[in-house]
């Protein structure tokens, strides 16, 4: 079957977002640096569109050091003005500030659980979760268990990690497969 002819979930609709669909969401993401780059991401997306974020994914890798969170923990207020001033990504002083702070809070995670990755997928036991929802109605902005993921990374010192950005994050790193029933690769 053609790709243009496949069913999709309705959210895949402008091509950066049907070629993220069809190729990310969804998709079991291991490593810290990924894992880091999908939370900076989801917390950016914040009041936005996920298009807004899938345009400006190439910039944000550029200078947020390829998501290195070693790197982008030693960042300081130079670097943040130097962020607030790049048109390519979104420049919200607090999203930036979080970036980092996040960054120090994954390379404190991995010193006390092994990994960061280690500790994400801890919240699935290690296997992701698969839903098949009827329809987009019946996917939840969040969960109890991105409740409880979120009050553990605020408790750890991150930030912009709210139950709905958690729970996206799930989404997005493929600890929660949310693809509709009806959709190609919820029959993958």
């Amino acid at each position: 079957m053609p790709v243009a002819d496949l069913v999709r979930c309705a959210w895949a609709v402008k091509p950066a977002a049907i070629a993220y669909h069809d190729n990310e969401w969804g998709v079991p993401v291991h490593g810290d640096n990924a894992l880091f780059e999908l939370l900076v991401l989801e917390g950016a997306q914040a009041g936005l569109s996920w298009d807004t974020i899938l345009a400006k994914r190439t910039r944000y890798r550029e200078v947020f050091a390829g998501f290195e969170a070693a790197s982008v923990a030693t960042f300081g207020p130079r670097d943040v003005t130097r962020l607030l001033a790049d048109p390519g990504i979104v420049r919200h002083r607090g999203k930036i500030e979080s970036a980092i702070g996040n960054a120090r809070a994954v390379l404190a995670l991995a010193r006390e659980r092994g990994s960061f990755d280690a500790f994400v997928w801890s919240y699935v036991e290690g296997k992701p979760l698969r839903n098949r929802p009827r329809s987009r109605d019946d996917i939840p902005a969040t969960t109890p268990l991105a409740e409880r993921f979120s009050k553990d990374l605020r408790a750890r010192g991150f930030s912009f990690v709210g139950p709905t950005i958690v729970y996206a994050f799930m989404q997005a790193a493929g600890l929660v497969d949310d693809h509709v029933a009806c959709c190609f690769r919820s029959l993958a």
